[in-house]
């Protein structure tokens, strides 16, 4: 059969690479290197600690469909061109949020744009606003187009000024 080839059976006696020609090899990097410190932005890892200040946990946010049945239901309402916000009070030290983002907005990508964008506002304005609110908001398909400067004061405007009212404890 003219397809078949030769083969030796013995190994090859020399401890170089039969694959790679020494020539064509990659020496990687000379021993002893170290790189030299990065005088440019810092990496990723310092970054990501020094940006966990700065989040947006899970206790800052409204997660349950009955935390916000509980503010569609019983919380005030403040309307404007580019949302509609509902807060009711909480029994919590902090402000809660929570996003509604339908979709008669737009596609996906679109209602994530607009969420990502809300959070921010809240999240760089959680120690401006008032403890004690659970905050949800129905965003309009503007809030992804105006810019960030705007939208932040827009809705700021709508979200609560004031710690909530304790009620009247009754006398008996």
């Amino acid at each position: 059969m003219a397809f078949e080839t030769h083969l030796p059976t013995q190994p090859q006696t020399t401890s170089e690479d039969a694959r790679i020609p020494r020539a064509h090899e990659d020496s990687g990097r000379p021993r002893g290197f170290e790189a030299p410190a990065s005088e440019g932005p810092p990496s990723a890892d310092t970054l990501r600690v020094r940006l966990a200040s700065q989040g947006f946990p899970k206790s800052y946010r409204l997660l349950r469909r009955s935390e916000f049945r509980l503010v569609y239901d019983q919380g005030q309402r403040r309307s404007a061109s580019l949302a509609t916000v509902f807060a009711r009070p909480n029994a919590l030290p902090h402000s809660r949020l929570g996003i509604t983002a339908p979709a008669r907005l737009g596609n996906a990508v679109l209602r994530n744009r607009l969420k990502r964008r809300l959070r921010e506002v809240f999240r760089l304005n959680r120690e401006k606003l008032p403890g004690g609110w659970d905050i949800l908001v129905n965003p309009r398909a503007a809030v992804g187009t105006i810019p960030f400067k705007t939208l932040n004061r827009e809705l700021l405007r709508l979200f609560p000024t004031q710690p909530p009212v304790a009620p009247a404890k009754e006398i008996r």
